[in-house]
């Protein structure tokens, strides 16, 4: 299978839909494991792997009903395309998970990943079933950080699988990962809208979102992945055009929400940096602001204040300009347009955007004392130029 299926020791908390953390070694699992109390002692039902209402998500994948009932069963069953030592390990481990014995399951399904590591087996569908079994021994004793780690391998072999993707949202939910949790919930939901399960999670997730992050709490979500139609089920009842429209604008309000929220931090950071005559760090924010949004007018003057700091006064005038085409009467830009002129030795242009400020508004002492500097300077620029 090559090195990506090898394992590495420790245990780690595992990641998001596309991290890869190691495979934990072969470790048995206990229902009174105290290294794990802390997981043990969550708030919610996820902690011991029960699901309210679908209880099929606790089974094993590929168990069968031959374990209903705890009745007994052909051990030597075939497994996809695990060879019958293999598969006999699975089986075995499938009928101990029934029974209720998780750590002796832990070691079956460890043995059965082993040798199908070992054997090199190209079979990403049955190491997939593996870890995901295997995770659903660690939820239920309550070794949630192990659980994410299996389920998160077990989703690189086979993106998008219910199974694993639910057991790790209840495992993130139990180390009060709230926002990894409702993450791996909703994309459950993307594939199987029928998992009750995974909407009271979501409901009561979202309450604890509200109280942990505030108003902007879906803001600090990590990216919900977008299921594809192959990997959806229960699709019968397609949604109809107003309801997919209706979708297509939230997400579009969702966007543009995201992008005004990054445009205000990226313009406070700005103004921060200006009060601490940090002007060059200024001017890159606020030409990340104007990446974002081209047409708003306080941020062309904000830079060009700083570029009047830095001495750059082509620059200066060249925002000044912009903002001026979009608010054609803006006393700040005609202001700052004026002291990038003067900074350009072009007097004569300063003194008519200096006249223009005292139109808009005749009380701005400051335009009054920049035009009568101006004015004497363009006497005096003339008076060379006349003996020169």
């Amino acid at each position: 299978m090559g090195n990506s299926q090898k394992k590495a020791p420790g245990h780690g908390e595992g990641g998001g839909p596309h991290s890869q953390p190691g495979t934990p070694g072969r470790r048995r699992s206990h229902g009174n494991n105290t290294a794990n109390s802390k997981e043990v002692q969550g708030k919610n039902t996820a902690v011991n792997g029960n699901l309210p209402a679908d209880k099929s998500q606790d089974e094993p994948q590929g168990s069968g009903t031959a374990f209903s009932g705890g009745q007994s069963c052909n051990l030597d069953a075939p497994c996809g395309a695990l060879p019958p030592p293999l598969a006999r390990l699975k089986n075995e481990g499938n009928m101990l998970f029934k029974n209720g014995q998780f750590g002796d399951a832990v070691e079956k399904y460890t043995q059965a990943i082993d040798g199908c590591i070992e054997a090199g087996i190209d079979s990403p569908e049955d190491l997939c079933v593996l870890y995901s079994n295997r995770a659903a021994c660690y939820l239920k004793d309550g070794n949630s950080t192990d659980c994410i780690q299996d389920c998160t391998r077990s989703l690189e072999l086979h993106p998008f699988s219910l199974k694993p993707l639910l057991r790790r949202a209840m495992a993130y939910e139990s180390l009060e990962r709230y926002r990894m949790a409702y993450v791996d919930y909703k994309t459950v939901l993307q594939i199987d809208i029928s998992v009750q399960a995974a909407h009271d999670s979501v409901h009561r997730i979202t309450k604890m979102l509200i109280d942990q992050d505030g108003p902007d709490w879906r803001e600090k979500l990590p990216e919900i992945p977008m299921v594809p139609l192959s990997a959806q089920q229960h699709r019968k009842d397609e949604p109809s055009a107003e309801v997919l429209q209706a979708r297509a604008d939230r997400a579009e309000q969702d966007k543009a929400r995201k992008v005004e929220a990054r445009f205000t931090l990226m313009k406070q950071e700005g103004n921060e940096l200006v009060k601490n005559s940090q002007f060059q760090g200024a001017v890159d924010k606020y030409s990340e602001c104007l990446a974002i949004k081209s047409d708003e007018c306080a941020i062309y003057t904000n830079r060009a204040l700083c570029y009047l700091k830095l001495d750059c006064f082509a620059e200066a005038k060249r925002d000044c300009d912009s903002a001026l085409q979009i608010e054609p009467n803006n006393k700040k830009a005609f202001y700052r347009r004026a002291l990038a002129h003067k900074g350009l030795k072009d007097y004569l242009s300063a003194s008519t955007d200096l006249q223009e400020v005292l139109q808009l508004d005749p009380k701005v002492q400051e335009a009054e004392q920049e035009l009568e500097l101006v004015t004497n300077l363009l006497r005096e620029s003339l008076m060379d130029n006349a003996q020169g």
